[in-house]
């Protein structure tokens, strides 16, 4: 799967602006959650199971994927940050703290499968995906207009994160390992997004959807927090 593949629906959208429970009997959980739905990867207990899992044949399509989705839990982390920086909203800090720990559990994929890290030298807000830059101006542009609208980025950035990754584990990924974490990437992205949807409402805003579809949303922000 080419790149542009992967990237252009979230481009072009841009324009307009479970199989794995991610802990076995006997082994530390992998994911931290709080009671606001903030989901922190422990990437010791996430390193201890993947040491049980086979080394699978990495193909190009999977290569590609995990480079990119080392950038987009980047991506989260550095609006999240940059946002916080506008606002000092307690939500912006805390998942920003949370998806550090998302592309670091991304990171553990690099250097198991020797891959060039795209994060070798991390600046905020910099991006070595052209396309993952222009999203990043974008939504951190709209974000600085108001708290509500930052709080809709918040929900964009995850939405937009369940979309590739499920796209992503549809039609591309085959390899255990990987699937262990992007499994657990998506129990996130729906925590937070869960999170992002009550202060959208607690701030008297309504979100729709544009990555996703309007039932998986209602589906997703009505279920419970997940957890290992």
């Amino acid at each position: 799967m080419k790149k542009l593949t992967v990237l252009s629906p979230l481009f072009f959208t841009l324009f307009l602006l479970s199989a794995c429970n991610g802990s076995a009997d006997g082994e530390s959980p992998i994911l931290d959650i709080n009671s606001q739905g903030t989901t922190t990867i422990n990437i010791g207990s996430l390193s201890s199971q993947l040491n049980t899992l086979p080394l699978g044949d990495l193909s190009s399509a999977e290569a590609e994927s995990i480079v990119f989705m080392r950038e987009e839990e980047k991506l989260a982390r550095d609006v999240y940050s940059a946002l916080y920086n506008v606002y000092g909203t307690n939500i912006f800090t805390n998942i920003a703290a949370s998806e550090q720990t998302h592309t670091d559990a991304v990171s553990v994929l690099i250097s198991r499968y020797n891959l060039t890290d795209p994060m070798a030298t991390d600046v905020v807000g910099v991006f070595k995906n052209s396309e993952l830059q222009f999203i990043y101006d974008v939504l951190l542009d709209s974000g600085s207009v108001s708290l509500l609208e930052a709080l809709y980025v918040g929900a964009r950035v995850e939405e937009l994160d369940i979309y590739d990754l499920e796209r992503l584990k549809d039609f591309v990924i085959d390899n255990d390992d990987i699937m262990l974490i992007y499994n657990n990437l998506l129990k996130g992205s729906r925590n937070h997004l869960r999170s992002f949807d009550k202060q959208i409402k607690n701030n008297g805003g309504v979100y729709t959807p544009i990555y996703i579809s309007q039932e998986q949303y209602d589906d997703t922000i009505n279920s419970p927090i997940e957890g290992n």
